[in-house]
């Protein structure tokens, strides 16, 4: 449910005006500040993504950053090389994996438990790439 940027009222989903002060409501485009519908995922103005709005009785989305991603050892050798703060160029291995028929498996599947599924997916890969300090 949208909240009013001015008296904090909850409105319902598709609500275009405050039901309490009866401002337009919106979602404001954090990269072009231009004003888009309250269901809007993109900007009409710049194309960028607009943040995403929790359905009701969703759990809050997990913010991850690439540390949750990568141990601690392997992280504070990075963080402590030379090179993490002067750069360095080297040859690398890109790993490129599929998940074989993914988009029928996703379409039978919740979005969280789908969700769940690739993040350990992605937990099984990492082990590998890690263990290799990748």
């Amino acid at each position: 449910m949208p909240v009013c940027p001015q008296c904090q009222r909850e409105n319902p989903a598709d609500a275009a005006f405050c039901a309490g002060c009866g401002i337009k409501l919106g979602r404001v485009c954090p990269a072009c500040q231009r004003e888009n519908d309250a269901d809007a995922r993109f900007c009409n103005g710049c194309g960028q993504p607009l943040a995403e709005q929790a359905r009701p009785g969703a759990p809050p989305p997990v913010e991850r950053s690439p540390r949750d991603y990568t141990p601690k050892h392997l992280a504070d050798k990075i963080l402590q090389s030379k090179s993490a703060l002067e750069g360095e160029r080297k040859q690398v291995t890109v790993l490129f994996a599929d998940v074989k028929s993914s988009m029928e498996l996703s379409e039978d599947l919740d979005p969280e438990t789908w969700h769940r599924i690739l993040d350990r997916f992605f937990e099984v890969l990492a082990e590998g790439v890690h263990r290799f300090e990748g």
